[in-house]
């Protein structure tokens, strides 16, 4: 069997330039207008120019913007989830005209990125893409932060992808691009893959999840997100050696791939995991697990919303499907992990696991129980810890 279609039905559209073109395109925006783009921006960026966000070509205009809101689709029907934009303050958008062409460059660095053919430029109501997108517009929402501070205009165009922003060398083995995946896929004769999402090590429910996949699919893409988290967050590279070490020591050989991405966060629970389902497409991927919040952050979703909402998507919108798992934990009665669907038992013989637990228990250097994950991991998360506590010395 083949492996899933790239979104929208055609092939990969990477945006990156290689070769001659990269060269005469780096040349030419010596002499654009340079504007520096944030974080998120960044990463949306490497992602157009890898192909993960197939079959866009660059920002979206006012309309894809407001159709995506109010609908989950853009102008031409395309379905999309969440806003891809760019934002300018209203002194860089009153200095460039429409059809002029800009430099984008790193906020960090300054390294030009990509260049961008203007085609629009609009101001949006933030709050109401605060409501739609993220369910509220509490600004102490990270997702409502940033879209809040954002510039005031908006600027569309489709853009040529000058970089990969260092993903390649700060992640060598881990940054995948998804034709590489594709490629891993069919090499292993894997053509129903389930993907698992993740911004933290994976403790004993995680594990659980990946498990469950693996008997239903042919393997699992253990992803990690590789962009800007919120503060105290593992780092990409602690947690890459932690699922290294879980899936060596726990899991079936050849079962499991793991690889990374270079979004942020954008932490809008339901509408976020459709999003993930989405570029997953992209990397090959025919079925996205989605647990207890995915993508949530504090109490803004219920702990099922993100089930909910792929019961909203158009029939034939999206070929990736949710693999919808029950809340999980360990059962003292059950003797292991187990899920409201195949534990009889009560509350009080059940520990729940969860990421922000154990990342609370080790940075206060509490003992964190077995059921909770895997010894080895423990070991990796603990010398993680430890190291922040003697730079603070």
């Amino acid at each position: 069997m083949a492996l899933v279609n790239p979104h929208g039905g055609g092939s990969l559209n990477p945006l990156l330039l290689e070769g001659s073109a990269l060269k005469s395109e780096l040349e030419k925006a010596k002499k654009l207008p340079q504007v520096k783009v944030s974080s998120r921006e960044k990463g949306d960026i490497i992602m157009f120019g890898i192909g993960g966000f197939t079959p866009l070509d660059g920002f979206m205009t006012h309309a894809d913007w407001q159709g995506v809101c109010d609908g989950m689709k853009m102008a031409n029907g395309l379905f999309w989830p969440i806003p891809i934009t760019l934002s300018v303050s209203q002194a860089v958008a009153d200095s460039i005209k429409t059809g002029q062409e800009v430099a984008l460059t790193d906020p960090e660095n300054g390294e030009t990125l990509a260049t961008m053919s203007i085609t629009e430029k609009y101001t949006i109501d933030k709050a109401h893409e605060c409501a739609m997108v993220f369910k509220t517009t509490d600004p102490k929402h990270p997702g409502v932060k940033m879209v809040m501070e954002q510039g005031e205009v908006n600027l569309a165009g489709s853009i040529k992808v000058l970089s990969q922003g260092g993903f390649p060398e700060k992640y060598p083995e881990l940054f995948k691009t998804p034709k590489q995946t594709r490629e891993i896929f069919s090499q292993m004769g894997w053509s129903k893959i389930a993907c698992f999402q993740t911004r933290n090590p994976m403790h004993r429910s995680h594990e659980y999840l990946a498990k469950i996949a693996i008997e239903v699919c042919d393997g699992v893409l253990i992803h990690s997100l590789l962009g800007n988290l919120k503060p105290g967050d593992i780092p990409a590279e602690v947690r890459a050696k932690a699922i290294g070490t879980l899936t060596e020591k726990y899991f079936v050989k050849k079962t499991v791939v793991q690889a990374g991405y270079p979004l942020d966060m954008r932490y809008a629970g339901p509408r976020e995991a459709l999003l993930h389902a989405v570029f997953r497409q992209n990397y090959g991927c025919s079925h996205q697990i989605v647990g207890r919040d995915h993508a949530g952050v504090g109490s803004y979703y219920g702990p099922f919303d993100a089930h909910h909402i792929f019961d909203q998507v158009p029939k034939g919108a999206l070929e990736t499907e949710a693999l919808k798992i029950d809340i999980s934990f360990w059962c003292y009665k059950c003797g292991g992990m187990a899920s409201a669907k195949t534990c009889p038992h009560d509350d009080a013989d059940r520990l729940q696991v969860s990421g922000t637990q154990l990342r609370n228990s080790l940075s206060k250097g509490e003992n964190v129980p077995a059921e909770f994950s895997r010894p080895e991991v423990l070991e990796i998360l603990r010398a993680y810890y430890a190291s922040l506590e003697e730079a603070g010395k």
